[in-house]
């Protein structure tokens, strides 16, 4: 499902305008992208967690060179589903 699929489902099951759909996904998405960017978790009950994962740095190889380079440590957007999303996915 692509983001205009979600908002078209969205404005169809609430009966709103597809504008309106899309101003509250935004608005969610927003959200949980301030939220990690502060190093904040996120936590929707029933459907899971998005959280900020540390990368450690660590030496890799080019692929097409085959020369060994330095990868810097990073963070990294997490998530975790939660049970009830886990036993409807089975």
């Amino acid at each position: 499902m692509t983001k205009q699929e979600l908002l078209e489902k969205v404005a169809a099951d609430v009966d709103i305008s597809k504008k309106k759909a899309g101003d509250a996904i935004n608005a969610i998405f927003d959200s949980i992208k301030l939220s990690l960017e502060k190093g904040e978790k996120v936590t929707l009950v029933g459907f899971g967690t998005f959280s900020v994962a540390k990368r450690a740095a660590r030496t890799g190889l080019n692929p097409a060179t085959g020369q060994k380079i330095d990868i810097p440590a990073t963070k990294v957007p997490k998530f975790k589903a939660g049970k009830k999303l886990k036993e409807a996915v089975k």
